[in-house]
């Protein structure tokens, strides 16, 4: 599921090279509404690995993860602007708040707000998008379908 709202971009738009070229692994992105304050939700059921205030990783079964980056470089912020609902280790379903932050302060930063959703060392057949890049997406709405 799509973890917030926003507009769908292919992940070779996202400028870092680490998600553009797909090094972590393939993905999409989505580039959030610009909105003073909106609720990350989690994109799948599974178990919260790494956590930090601008990004996250969920463990999935079958030694899947997907990783939410929050803006590009906002670990820059130190946390500012961005509250964590969950904690490491924490078990979530789809949908279940996990972070709330301001697109709006991230880009005031001069930073790229633009979030990768990452399908960990993935192999990129596996993935399906199944929405058209330019889409419009609520969170919780489909993304990715990993087969």
């Amino acid at each position: 599921m799509s973890p917030l709202a926003g507009v769908v971009r292919p992940v070779s738009a996202v400028p870092d090279p680490v998600f553009a070229d797909e090094i972590v692994g393939p993905g999409v992105a989505v580039e959030p509404l610009r909105t003073q304050s909106q609720v990350v939700v989690a994109p799948a059921d599974g178990i919260v690995g790494a956590l930090h205030a601008h990004a996250f990783a969920l463990e999935l079964p079958d030694d899947r993860s997907v990783l939410v980056h929050l803006g590009i470089d906002t670990v820059r912020l130190a946390g500012q602007g961005f509250t964590l609902h969950v904690e490491r280790g924490t078990r979530v379903s789809a949908g279940d708040p996990l972070v709330t932050w301001s697109p709006v302060d991230v880009a005031a930063a001069g930073l790229a707000t633009v979030c990768p959703v990452v399908a960990l060392q993935a192999d990129r057949d596996l993935l399906e998008l199944l929405v058209e890049d330019g889409a419009t997406v609520r969170a919780g709405d489909p993304l990715l379908d990993w087969h």
